[in-house]
């Protein structure tokens, strides 16, 4: 029993996704269990129509209600996306707190963010999630940190007050948010300067993305087996075998059905696998639904992109290496077919056991690949009044070749394509 437990949940599961219903349901169990929540019972529960009052049939409200009742349960969660007609005539008929998807993923963000720029976009998205309910006390505005009024309160307030505080608390949050997106910006900036190329590590929740960091950084970010351990973005320096330097940044974990509002939220974090110049795409190859895993990072990245005012339109041509993680789990039998399974790609792919460290020379050496795929060799001449320039070349690129001049110094360089483009643009101007 977890020691912070104070409430019992029963959970169900209809969710529509790729992977069997009884994984869906674990993963529903897991997400509450990483709250403090034990599970009293669950139940996949077959629906052939959705009841737009209810979702589901009378008979299984019945049911379920019954099972509530003996077993003192405090909450039903469903794992399915309710309207806020659904939710309240669900709790009515139930006589329970009734939490759907959504709401049970924004409060496990809510209790799991840490840094101000996290508290504050978990804030949002759930202010726009709750925006259209209106039937929970707000007592959350005034906390500090941890989560959300879902699971109890003093009751409801006036609507119209409800309102008014949702759409004042939304716009202030919003103002902030500017501020911190704009000092994310100067911060790229100041890297673009520096520059070295960013990599970003991204992948469904869980897979390692944290352990991997660590391992590769000799960091301490928290990386516990459990949903939604990082929910701050992290950057740190990494030196490649061949020497060049390049920043590596963990970024909060994806899962299926991510809601909408978080998406929205999250998006000035996420602004940072858009600026990247390579894309690290942790998998959990022991895991038989890494496939399924696979198609919802990717539909978060596709929304990403979709967005006209996030990233840049190169978005689609960036490199991406797809890192097989906990190889460590599998028999080499296992390993085999895996690999044959997820070999049905463009994308570079590497095994590794993040907990072993294994597989890490092989990620390095494909990283630096990745990294210097795109160098060019080109010839410079540099005068002699240029010595910020030069000094910049030596730090962004490889000198091939120097001969110095009584008029100038003469170059031939290797530098990479984002590099290159920018000596253009000073040429141009």
């Amino acid at each position: 029993m977890h020691p912070h437990v104070t409430k019992k949940s029963y959970a169900f599961n209809n969710h529509n996704s790729l992977r069997e219903p009884e994984s869906c349901l674990q993963e529903t169990v897991g997400l509450a269990n990483s709250i403090g929540l034990v599970v009293a019972y669950n139940e996949i529960v077959n629906l052939n129509n959705l009841k737009p009052s209810t979702l589901i049939g009378g008979g299984v409200i019945n049911r379920v209600a019954e099972i509530i009742k003996r077993r003192d349960i405090n909450i039903a969660i469903v794992d399915y996306s309710l309207t806020p007609i659904q939710q309240r005539n669900l709790e009515k008929k139930l006589n329970s707190k009734v939490i759907d998807r959504t709401g049970l993923i924004l409060e496990i963000f809510g209790a799991r963010a840490r840094t101000k720029e996290g508290r504050l976009q978990v804030d949002l998205a759930y202010l726009i999630y709750q925006r259209s309910r209106l039937v929970r006390s707000w007592t959350h505005l005034e906390r500090q940190r941890g989560g959300f009024g879902f699971m109890g309160g003093p009751g409801e307030r006036q609507i119209e007050a409800d309102r008014r505080m949702i759409g004042n608390r939304i716009i202030k949050i919003q103002n902030q948010l500017i501020g911190v997106q704009r000092t994310r910006s100067l911060h790229r900036k100041s890297r673009n300067k520096v520059p070295y190329p960013v990599i970003a590590l991204v992948g469904y929740t869980n897979a390692g993305k944290s352990t991997l960091f660590n391992a590769l950084t000799s960091s301490t970010v928290i990386a516990e087996d459990k949903l939604f351990a990082t929910l701050d973005p992290t950057m740190r320096g990494l030196t490649l075998p061949s020497g060049k330097k390049i920043i590596l940044s963990d970024t909060v974990g994806f899962i299926s059905a991510l809601p909408h509002e978080l998406v929205e939220a999250f998006k000035s974090t996420l602004e940072e696998v858009m600026e990247a110049n390579l894309i690290i795409h942790v998998r959990d190859i022991a895991n038989e639904n890494t496939e399924a895993e696979k198609q919802d990072v990717l539909e978060v990245l596709n929304e990403l992109v979709s967005d006209k005012n996030l990233g840049n339109s190169d978005f689609s041509m960036t490199p991406v290496i797809e890192v097989l993680n906990k190889s460590d789990l599998l028999t080499i039998k296992e390993k085999s077919s895996r690999l044959l399974r997820t070999q049905q790609n463009n994308s570079k792919m590497v095994l590794v056991s993040s907990t072993k460290k294994e597989g890490f020379t092989d990620l390095l050496e494909e990283i630096d690949i990745q990294v210097n795929k795109k160098r060019k060799v080109v010839k410079l001449e540099i005068d002699w009044d240029q010595g910020s320039f030069l000094n910049w070349l030596y730090k962004v690129g490889e000198i091939i070749y120097r001969r110095d001049t009584n008029k100038n110094i003469q170059l031939k360089i290797s530098l990479d394509e984002k590099d290159l483009n920018k000596i253009k643009k000073i040429n141009l101007e």
